[in-house]
């Protein structure tokens, strides 16, 4: 698997990229990537660590500056949990910072709708 295009940093066997944690070398395939959601998985740590051929040192400094770049994400709360096991709260909790899109297109003629694009 190739290097993710947004790379904030490269050791000598390992980079931290917007993926999470990936092996420079690319012949590996990817066997020993670390995904951003599982770098504070201690298991899958300690067993990408414990393989041959790994540089500790390089891995650690990695593994230090991925765990900056993302932090863990917390638990769900126990009591939110509770509720939900218990059938009082049905829909998901949305959160307010990010809207929910709409489309206000109905009864309106495609053609006199305004254009958009995706600049890149």
């Amino acid at each position: 698997m190739a290097l993710h295009r947004d790379i904030f940093w490269v050791g000598r066997q390992w980079a931290v990229t917007g993926a999470g944690i990936q092996a420079v070398d690319q012949r590996l395939r990817g066997v020993l990537d670390i995904e951003s959601a599982r770098l504070w998985d201690e298991d899958l740590v300690q067993s990408r660590r414990a393989k041959p051929g790994v540089n500790a040192a390089d891995f650690d400094n990695a593994l230090t500056v991925a765990r900056e770049r993302f932090p863990q994400t917390p638990e769900p709360d126990a009591f939110v949990a509770q509720l939900e096991a218990l059938g009082v709260i049905e829909a998901p909790i949305v959160s307010p910072a990010v809207p929910a899109m709409s489309l206000r297109a109905e009864g309106r003629l495609a053609r006199f709708l305004p254009q958009w694009r995706i600049r890149r």
